[in-house]
């Protein structure tokens, strides 16, 4: 029996990086199925929210086009060969949707240079960077810019004050509408108190209000979650679900996160009901279930075995309970995500399957 030789074809052959996809779906079917599957959630803030929401990813798409761009030519390769996986698009999306719907068009541009040139390219670009871009630009801007990113506006059924079109473009954009009213007159609620999102109105409320009072408030009052906030989230898991049924996604990272911060909303609650929020009102307020399905799962970042899965996402939900009780923010999914990023290589080493004879 005769042996031909191996040739040789090494020219022909590119190592790949992460993401890697076993579902047959390509980088950019991938990263273009997070982004369709996160309309639902989108349509929501616009109608509860404002146009402000429209603005943002809009601008948001064109700076990280733009950047990714740059960035690729920089380094004198196709830009059209990196435009083409849509992690950019994605990027852009995420950080938009994160940020309050008005914030000023500058913050957005920032937010988006640092998730893409900073976070993204100055690693290496797809499937080098350790941390998820867009919370990271999303941290840097809530650091450095607090009063900006924390400015929501009430839900519409809230706001004492009506505005059109071209009044949110010009907030957008110069900070006050033609009339000369500006994002905290539109945030004042009819008895001139500004109003905050669910989180942060139970939060800095229990400081000087029983928690009967807080449950009065109007953005709480005879709701789960907070008027709003509780169907954008719900929106969101509607959105996660296709992307679990397209296999986009695996189960354990929304499961675990999910479920670590029901037990420790359950547990609090049931010790110290005064104290502590219900359990509806953490699972489907603030930036839970985007967290859960959007922004924990990026194949990049993301622990890459089932069981590593499970203990990421079951840290990120530890964290973000820890932080939204006793931190000082009122929300917690960004800062949750990176530190649980930075134990990715440590819970991946032990975890990753054991080679048969080693």
């Amino acid at each position: 029996m005769k042996f031909r030789p191996i040739q040789n074809n090494n020219s022909k052959l590119k190592i790949a990086s992460s993401p890697f996809t076993h579902n047959q779906q390509s980088t950019s079917q991938v990263m273009l199925w997070v982004t369709l599957a996160a309309l639902p959630g989108i349509i929501s803030q616009i109608y509860f929210f404002g146009l402000g929401t429209i603005y943002q990813i809009i601008l948001a798409i064109i700076v990280a086009l733009v950047a990714e761009t740059v960035c690729v030519k920089l380094k004198k390769e196709d830009p059209l060969l990196y435009l083409k996986d849509n992690s950019a698009l994605l990027t852009g999306v995420l950080l938009a949707i994160s940020i309050p719907p008005l914030a000023p068009w500058w913050i957005i541009v920032l937010g988006t240079f640092v998730a893409v040139v900073i976070a993204k390219h100055i690693y290496g670009g797809l499937g080098q960077n350790p941390f998820n871009p867009a919370m990271v630009g999303y941290v840097v801007l809530l650091i450095s810019f607090p009063v900006q990113m924390t400015s929501w506006m009430p839900p519409v059924e809230l706001q004492a004050v009506s505005y059109n079109v071209m009044d949110s473009l010009s907030i957008f954009f110069t900070g006050h509408t033609s009339s000369g009213l500006t994002l905290e007159d539109l945030r004042r609620s009819v008895d001139g108190i500004t109003q905050a999102t669910p989180l942060d109105s139970f939060k800095t409320g229990l400081l000087t209000h029983s928690i009967d009072e807080v449950l009065a408030t109007p953005i709480l009052q005879g709701e789960f979650a907070g008027i709003g906030w509780q169907w954008v989230n719900v929106a969101y898991l509607v959105g996660g679900l296709v992307l679990l049924y397209k296999r986009i996604i695996s189960w354990h990272i929304p499961v675990a996160m999910i479920s670590m911060l029901a037990l420790c909303s359950v547990i609090s609650w049931g010790i110290d009901p005064t104290r502590y929020s219900q359990p509806l009102l953490q699972i489907f307020s603030g930036a839970t279930m985007l967290g859960a399905f959007f922004i924990a799962t990026d194949p990049v970042s993301a622990s890459t075995t089932p069981k590593g899965r499970l203990i990421y996402a079951g840290m990120i939900g530890l964290l973000v309970w820890i932080i939204r009780v006793y931190g000082g923010y009122p929300d917690a999914v960004a800062f949750s995500v990176l530190l649980a990023n930075i134990a990715v290589p440590l819970i991946d080493s032990y975890t990753r399957p054991r080679v048969y004879g080693h």
